[in-house]
């Protein structure tokens, strides 16, 4: 445990500096491109907890006008890991479709059945005007090594202020601890900009949230590179 404690420790070190780098190169190239880090406390996603501790969730998007495409990931030092595929397109009014793949490294790749299948495939729908976001989303297929039953929604709603966000979000499926649909992520969240060279500023977040459907309060800061 403490080895694996050590090289997360140091993964964690390599992510930030490379990502600084790249941060750099991405001013100077304009690049089309783009990866990135976010280190946080722990991994709160639709109001449920994930993982132990600190977690480190390193992407690589390319983009190109409203299309956006990319892997996300998740990784912390208990073992929980996440490497998530997707792509979406953003319309000038607001408006965006998506797709995308849950994935969990350590279940075969491949392996896309019913029963013991990898994959959770979601339609991701989107609007955002001002402050105003709201989103919709729906997997489409069953995947037992995944954990979905296929037809899981999740629809949230959020409003984002001079100096904070508000958020309130429901779902049902993989989302609740019955599958039936209730509220499970409600919450309000801050962010700031700490500033550490002329060209080079890390954002900072913190959210409060709240699962009433799993009666859990978190509180959950993050750093981005």
């Amino acid at each position: 445990m403490k080895k694996t404690r050590m090289v997360f420790v140091v993964l964690v070190g390599l992510v930030i500096i490379s990502s600084a780098r790249v941060l750099a190169q991405d001013e100077v190239t304009n690049s089309k491109f783009n990866v990135g880090a976010d280190l946080y406390s722990n991994y709160i996603w639709r109001g449920t907890k994930y993982g132990q501790g600190p977690s480190v969730q390193p992407s690589l998007k390319f983009v190109s006008g409203g299309l956006t495409a990319g892997v996300w990931g998740s990784f912390d030092a208990s073992g929980y890991a996440e490497a998530d595929p997707y792509i979406s397109y953003t319309l000038p009014f607001g408006l965006s479709l998506g797709l995308t793949d849950y994935y969990y490294p350590g279940l075969a790749f491949f392996e896309v059945s019913d029963t013991a299948g990898s994959h959770a495939f979601e339609i991701n729908g989107g609007f955002a005007k001002g402050g105003f976001s709201l989103s919709a989303n729906y997997i489409v297929n069953e995947a037992g090594g995944a954990a979905s039953a296929g037809g899981d929604m999740y629809f949230q709603a959020g409003y984002t202020f001079k100096d904070f966000s508000l958020f309130a979000g429901a779902g049902d499926g993989w989302h609740t601890s019955d599958g039936e649909f209730a509220f499970c992520n409600l919450g309000i969240g801050a962010t700031k900009t700490i500033r550490i060279t002329d060209s080079f500023s890390i954002p900072v977040n913190g959210q409060v949230i709240l699962n009433p459907e799993r009666e859990q309060l978190y509180i959950v800061v993050g750093f981005s590179f």
